[in-house]
């Protein structure tokens, strides 16, 4: 495979990655009591719409088109955020979910990067952004747990 079709290949996961965060904050933020965790996520949500607006201009450059997530892990990411949300509303199960989510997108991130090896430094950069953007999200609702 070549540089540009595994730069390729990253960036359009990693955008799907950057999707599935910003749509599952999306779902969760109305239903968040507390304020500084809202914020937390809030903040959150719009870095990862930064991220996603690179990812986007990176992969324009390259003349690809992006990558939506996959409908069964979104169907599955929406299904587990609602029904765990209605059987156990609050702080504490948003935050649990939001650990999960963020170390999966670290583990699936780490695992396109080992994957597409020769991809450019500016996809492998993007993935490391969104990884350390996960990373900190996963640190910072970690005493709402």
């Amino acid at each position: 495979m070549s540089n540009k079709q595994e730069s390729i290949g990253l960036l359009k996961e990693t955008n799907a990655g950057i999707q599935m965060g910003v749509s599952t904050l999306e779902e969760m933020i109305s239903d968040i009591r507390d304020e500084r965790l809202r914020a937390v996520m809030h903040d959150s949500k719009a870095e990862h719409d930064e991220l996603g607006d690179e990812a986007h201009r990176l992969l324009l450059e390259y003349g690809a088109d992006t990558k939506e997530p996959h409908l069964a892990a979104k169907a599955m990411s929406w299904m587990k955020t609602n029904v765990k949300m209605a059987a156990e509303p609050g702080d504490k199960t948003a935050a649990g979910l939001v650990t999960d989510g963020c170390n999966m997108g670290v583990k699936t991130l780490n695992k396109y990067i080992n994957q597409y090896k020769h991809a450019d430094s500016a996809a492998v950069s993007l993935a490391k952004k969104v990884i350390r953007c996960e990373e900190k999200l996963c640190s910072d609702v970690k005493r709402y747990l």
